[in-house]
């Protein structure tokens, strides 16, 4: 017969944003079992398709947390600029580091860098249990909740939290009723090579068919790309020759590398809006992308969730500190309200920014240039994008 184990909060979901939480809850002194189909692997080879943009809030806090310096920094790169404009047009923006006194504006790393350097502090730590395998079953009682194994044992704890993605298996089981909208679009990645080399520099065209980010990665002709595309534009761009794809994205780019060659394979991710109506139940708190899940325009999907899992650290650690019940619904409510608030704040900014910049009507195109044009020309203005693509206030600025 397996015995049941206890921990005080089990996290199920081992991926960037679930061990972040596994690792600060440890810290803080609270046991944890992490709940995965499998572990991190180290980056191997070429680079992955999926990329992060790392802001200074996120760096910070994994700092803390000691993974930043576990990760493969011959893998991460810095970027000291951003040039952002609109096709045909004279809107634009350029942001520069030194303009704010900041060594970068940012990092783009591989998923699997940042999960591998995770993965190293937590399978040491040793509040940390490792589980591998999905859970089967989940039930919760009034002291406690229950996790049925993948090898039939029983696990307890007074906390679960779902970092198990978008289409979370602890959300569905606890029934907890998403908003959902389909962008229309699929995220279109793939990483190329440029003629000219990137600079450091981060570059974003807004077309009307969707915007395309060129993302630079460690080595200085080698970029990321983020291209969001009506479906069948994006799934015909995966099957259409090495050539063809070459000169449609040399063209979308308008040259400004130069001659663009892709170096990886192409892959078509289906983009959609996912909003949980609750962060928290009793004995239950959504972290990350499945609590919310948001456009890749502004590349602060990853931040999001990381700031999510910084919180709940907090408010566990102060509720472990005064003797609180780690499952309480009062005490998990001060996470959810200021989380479920800014995902709110980014849903709707990154719904408003695709409706200014889809498509080529001359109206909305009229708005953009003069938009971009203000951003560019006026100090504060600027000033608040920075902070927002930072993650961090005008005052830390200084």
């Amino acid at each position: 017969m397996v015995m049941a184990q206890s921990v005080q909060v089990a996290i199920v979901g081992g991926g960037m944003v679930g061990m972040s939480a596994a690792l600060g809850l440890a810290q803080c002194g609270i046991s944890v079992a992490l709940i995965d189909r499998e572990e991190p692997k180290p980056a191997s080879g070429e680079f992955d398709l999926r990329v992060s943009a790392i802001n200074r809030a996120s760096e910070s806090f994994l700092k803390e947390l000691g993974a930043w310096q576990r990760m493969d920094h011959s893998r991460i790169a810095a970027y000291t600029g951003m040039k952002v404009w609109d096709k045909d047009s004279l809107g634009n923006i350029d942001f520069a580091a030194e303009d704010y006194q900041q060594p970068d504006l940012g990092h783009i790393i591989e998923n699997s860098v940042i999960a591998y350097g995770l993965w190293q502090q937590v399978s040491e730590h040793k509040l940390i249990r490792c589980i591998l395998g999905a859970p089967k079953s989940v039930a919760f009682g009034e002291h406690e909740a229950w996790l049925t194994l993948a090898d039939d044992s029983m696990l307890s704890a007074r906390l679960l939290v779902a970092a198990d993605g978008a289409n979370s298996w602890l959300r569905q089981q606890m029934n907890v009723p998403i908003s959902f909208r389909d962008y229309g679009h699929s995220g279109l990645v793939a990483t190329v090579r440029s003629l000219h080399g990137h600079d450091k520099v981060a570059r974003q065209v807004f077309l009307p068919e969707g915007p395309l980010a060129l993302l630079p990665l460690a080595e200085d002709n080698l970029c990321s790309i983020v291209w969001s595309l009506p479906p069948e534009q994006a799934k015909g761009l995966t099957e259409c020759s090495g050539s063809e794809f070459c000169d449609a994205i040399t063209l979308a780019s308008e040259g400004v590398l130069s001659k663009l060659e892709v170096v990886s394979e192409r892959a078509a991710i289906p983009l959609t809006m996912r909003y949980a109506r609750d962060f928290v139940l009793p004995r239950l708190a959504l972290i990350g992308d499945a609590a919310h899940t948001i456009h890749p325009l502004a590349g602060q999907g990853v931040n999001l969730g990381l700031m999510d899992a910084k919180l709940l650290i907090e408010v566990l650690a102060s509720g472990q500190e005064s003797g609180r019940d780690l499952g309480d619904l009062t005490l998990l409510q001060r996470y959810a309200r200021p989380r479920k608030a800014a995902a709110q704040e980014m849903i709707a900014a990154m719904s408003g920014f695709k409706w200014l910049f889809a498509g080529d009507h001359p109206v909305k195109k009229g708005m953009r240039d003069i938009g971009l044009a203000l951003v560019n020309r006026i100090p504060g203005l600027k000033r608040k994008f920075i902070e927002q693509a930072l993650g961090v206030s005008t005052n830390e600025l200084r």
